[in-house]
């Protein structure tokens, strides 16, 4: 999971720049990456599974758990506030409870010691498969503008990004 975090946070920097100059707008084309599976998100998805220790075919099942977050994840501004060169922009996403459901498969495992790595990961992901439960998050986005007057998203918070990925 830290991997997956520290790939995301790399993914941040990347897709940092765009043609709109707002912080709200710089916040929107993150967010709408996420949701539309852009090319950066995906890459950064590729790079994240293939460094977790599952099986090809249990990689292919991550894949598609973390994408069937994105795909579902809806947010609203709810506030922005503006403080000379930096605007924090508050937005409340909802995403899937993929928390819940790893919390669960980790306290039927937790006892036992007859089991692999294998049958583990599939457990958790047959569970996070099934997952429909939704959870609202708060997020203050920080935003920074340049001497040259653009806006730029702050690195993302290892929060912030288990709040995205649904594991907060």
């Amino acid at each position: 999971m830290k991997k997956i975090i520290l790939v995301f946070t790399f993914l941040l920097i990347l897709v940092g720049c765009s043609l709109s100059n707002s912080p709200t707008s710089k916040v929107e084309d993150l967010l709408t990456k996420y949701q539309t599976l852009d090319k950066d998100i995906i890459e950064g998805i590729n790079n994240a599974v293939s460094e977790e220790t599952l099986t090809s075919s249990q990689v292919e099942r991550f894949r598609k758990i973390i994408e069937k977050q994105y795909k579902n994840l809806s947010y609203e501004v709810k506030d922005e506030r503006y403080d000379g060169d930096s605007a924090t922009i508050t937005v409340e996403i909802e995403v899937l409870d993929y928390k819940k459901s790893i919390n669960e498969v980790s306290s039927a495992y937790l006892q036992r010691d007859d089991y692999t790595v294998e049958e583990y990961n599939n457990a958790k992901l047959d569970s996070l498969e099934k997952v429909n439960d939704k959870v609202l998050y708060t997020i203050d986005f920080e935003v920074n503008k340049d001497a040259n007057g653009n806006w730029h998203l702050a690195s993302l918070s290892n929060e912030t990004i288990k709040k995205i990925l649904g594991m907060y």
